[in-house]
C-alpha cells in the first residue's frame, strides 16, 4: 500500500463524526471525502490506482499531457456551489477561460451541395442568429426552445438532482404538480422527437441532439426532458479550465486534503466489511469498513463507495447484501463504450476548434449501431474532437497540437483493449486508424496520420481493467426514463446500514457536475435533510 498524501492534523470545520473510508478518488470521492471532513468525519479516501482521477484521468508523453476523460465543463453554478459549501470557490480554485466559438462541427461531406463547418457561439443572440441563417424560420423556434430549456433546468436543479429520494415529498409539491401537464410530454416523448416536431435542417437537429451522448445516451432513447442540454452550451456558454479539466480533480483534492482527508493511492478494495446479517430486514447488516486486497482491514462507522456501482454491488457485498444484484443490472442499459483516442500531431491544425463535432449522415443508424442488438463500431462514426492546444500552449510542445478523440461505441469488452504506438488489439487500432482517416477527409487535413508523433488508444477492455467498469461503458447508467431522478439508484444501500454510494451510476447521474452534486447527497442522507434543492452555502467571511 502507498500513500499518495496525507494530511491528517488538519483543523476540521465541525465536531467529530466518527470514521469514514470512501472507496475511489475520481471526483466524487474526493468530493465526497472534502464534504465529510469539513463536516467533522475522520476520512480515508481508497483509490486502487496510483493516481487520483478516476475517469477524469491524464497522461503524459513525449511533451503534450492529454487528459483522458471529460473535456467539456459545464454546469458552472454547480461547481461554484460545491466550493462555495467548502468556503472558496470556482474562481479562487481554477483559471476559467470562456470559449468561442463553443464548438465546430462538421457534416457528413456531400458530393454535391457539401456542408460548411458550422461554429456554433454561445449566447442566445448568436445561438438564434445561426438557426435562422440555417434554416428560416429556426431563430424563433430556438428562442422558445432555449426559453423552455431554460425553466427545465431550472426545475431540475431546484427539484429533481439535489433530491435523495427518500420521502416523495419533493414530487408531491403543490407548485410542481402544476406542471404536471406541462412535465409530462417531456418525460414521456423523447428527444429527437422533441427536436425534429420544431426543426427540419439536419445539422439543427444534431446540435439539439448530440447532448444526449453527455448523458450516456440517444437522442431516441433520452426524454426529452433534456432538452435543457442546450441551455448550458447555447445559453450560458461553455469554459475550460486552464491546464485540463484534471485541474478540476486536482481543485477538489485540494479542499478534500484541506480539511484533513487523507487520499491513499495503491489500495484496492475487495471487500466491504459488515457485521453478519440479521435477517431479511431492510437493512439485515451494518458497515464496519473494508478490506484491501493485500489482507489490510480498514474499520469504519461509514462506508461511502464510489467505485462503479455494480462492482460494488456485485464484488464488494456478498449475494445476501446486495441493493442491486446482478438480475437488476440484466436489465439495465449503460451508457456507450468509448474508443479515446489520443494524438500528439506535428503542426498547427487550425480546421478544428477547441471542440469539434462531426455528424454522420445516418445519424439514426449511428446510435442503433450503438445500443441496439447486433452491436457494432459505427463506421463512419458521429465523433468527438478535443483540441485543448488551441487555448491552452501547455498541453503540447510549441507547434504542435494535441488532439482528444472520443468515438462512442458499444458498451462491450469484447472490442478489446488499446494501447501506444498502435500496439493495442487489432479491431481496436483498425478502428482508430478509421476514424483518424475520417477525420482527415472531412476536417480538410489529408497530412494527419503523416504529422501524428504520439498516439494512444483505450478502449471499453480497458475501462474494464483499470475502473471495473460494468460492460466496460464510458460514463455510467445511461440517462433513459427508467434510469433518471427517482429511477436511478439510490445513494444508499437498503441491505446495509453505514453504506453509501456516489458516482456516475448513482443518483443523480452522469458528469462531473452530477458526481459534486452525488457527493451532496451523501451529506444530505447523513444530515437527515430531505429538502428537494441544494444545501444553503454558508456566509462567506
Amino acid at each position: 500500500m502507498s500513500t499518495a498524501h496525507d494530511a491528517s492534523g488538519h483543523a476540521r470545520s465541525g465536531p467529530e463524526k466518527g470514521s469514514a473510508v470512501v472507496i475511489g478518488a475520481g471526483i466524487a470521492g474526493l468530493a465526497t471525502g472534502a464534504l465529510l471532513a469539513a463536516e467533522g468525519w475522520s476520512v480515508r479516501i481508497l483509490e486502487a490506482r496510483e493516481v487520483v482521477g478516476g475517469r477524469a484521468g491524464t497522461w503524459e508523453h513525449g511533451g503534450f499531457r492529454f487528459d483522458t476523460g471529460p473535456s467539456w465543463y459545464l454546469m458552472p453554478e454547480v461547481f461554484d456551489h460545491f466550493f462555495h459549501l467548502l468556503g472558496t470557490s470556482a474562481a479562487e480554485e481554477l483559471d476559467l477561460i470562456p470559449l468561442d466559438p463553443a464548438y465546430r462541427v462538421y457534416s457528413q461531406p456531400r458530393q454535391s451541395d457539401p456542408f460548411p463547418p458550422t461554429d456554433v457561439t454561445s449566447g442566445r443572440a448568436a445561438a438564434t442568429e445561426l438557426f435562422e441563417r440555417i434554416e428560416p424560420g429556426a431563430g424563433a423556434l430556438l428562442d422558445a426552445y432555449l426559453d423552455s430549456a431554460a425553466d427545465a433546468y431550472d426545475l431540475s436543479v431546484n427539484r429533481f438532482l439535489y433530491d435523495t429520494y427518500e420521502t416523495t415529498a419533493g414530487l408531491r409539491d403543490p407548485a410542481l404538480l402544476r406542471r404536471a401537464g406541462t412535465l409530462a410530454p417531456l418525460l414521456t416523448r423523447s428527444l429527437a422527437s422533441h427536436v425534429e416536431r420544431r426543426f427540419t435542417d439536419p445539422r439543427l437537429r444534431q446540435i439539439l441532439g448530440y447532448p444526449a451522448v453527455f448523458l450516456g445516451g440517444s437522442p431516441y432513447g433520452v426524454p426529452s426532458l433534456y432538452h435543457l442540454m442546450s441551455h448550458l452550451d447555447l445559453d450560458e456558454g461553455v469554459l475550460y479550465p486552464r491546464g485540463g479539466l484534471t485541474e478540476v480533480i486536482r481543485a477538489v483534492e485540494r479542499q478534500a486534503l484541506r480539511f484533513g482527508a487523507s487520499v491513499e493511492t495503491g489500495c484496492e478494495v475487495a471487500e466491504i466489511t459488515t457485521t453478519d446479517a440479521a435477517g431479511p430486514g431492510r437493512a439485515a447488516a451494518t458497515a464496519t469498513g473494508v478490506r484491501l486486497t493485500d489482507g489490510l482491514r480498514i474499520d469504519a462507522d461509514l462506508v461511502v463507495s464510489t467505485a462503479d456501482l455494480h462492482h460494488t454491488e456485485t464484488a464488494l457485498l456478498p449475494p445476501k447484501l446486495q441493493t442491486y444484484p446482478q438480475k437488476w443490472w440484466d436489465k439495465r442499459t449503460p451508457s456507450p463504450g468509448a474508443l479515446l483516442i489520443l494524438l500528439g500531431v506535428d503542426g498547427a491544425l487550425p480546421q478544428l476548434a477547441h471542440h469539434t463535432l462531426l455528424f454522420t449522415e445516418q445519424w439514426r443508424e449511428n446510435f442503433e449501431d450503438i445500443f441496439q442488438s447486433p452491436t457494432r463500431i459505427p463506421d463512419p462514426a458521429s465523433l468527438y474532437v478535443c483540441k485543448p492546444s488551441a487555448t491552452d500552449g501547455a498541453v503540447a510542445p510549441t507547434g504542435s497540437e494535441n488532439l482528444f478523440v472520443l468515438v462512442p461505441v458499444p458498451a462491450d469488452p469484447s472490442i478489446g483493449h488499446g494501447g501506444v504506438d498502435g500496439d493495442g488489439d487489432p479491431r481496436v487500432e483498425a478502428a482508430a486508424d478509421r476514424v483518424i482517416a475520417q477525420i482527415a477527409d472531412w476536417c480538410g487535413i489529408p497530412d494527419l496520420a503523416e504529422r501524428i508523433v504520439v498516439r494512444r488508444t483505450i478502449a471499453p477492455g480497458d475501462f474494464v481493467d483499470d475502473l471495473h467498469s460494468w460492460r466496460g461503458n464510458a460514463l455510467g447508467l445511461a440517462h433513459t426514463l427508467g434510469q433518471s431522478a427517482m429511477f436511478r439508484p439510490r445513494n444508499a444501500s437498503r441491505k446495509v446500514r453505514g453504506l453509501s454510494y456516489a458516482g456516475g451510476s448513482a443518483l443523480p447521474g452522469i458528469g462531473l457536475p452530477m458526481c459534486l452534486i452525488s457527493a451532496e447527497l451523501v451529506l444530505k442522507r447523513l444530515r437527515g435533510d430531505r429538502t428537494p434543492g441544494p444545501l444553503p452555502e454558508p456566509a462567506r467571511v
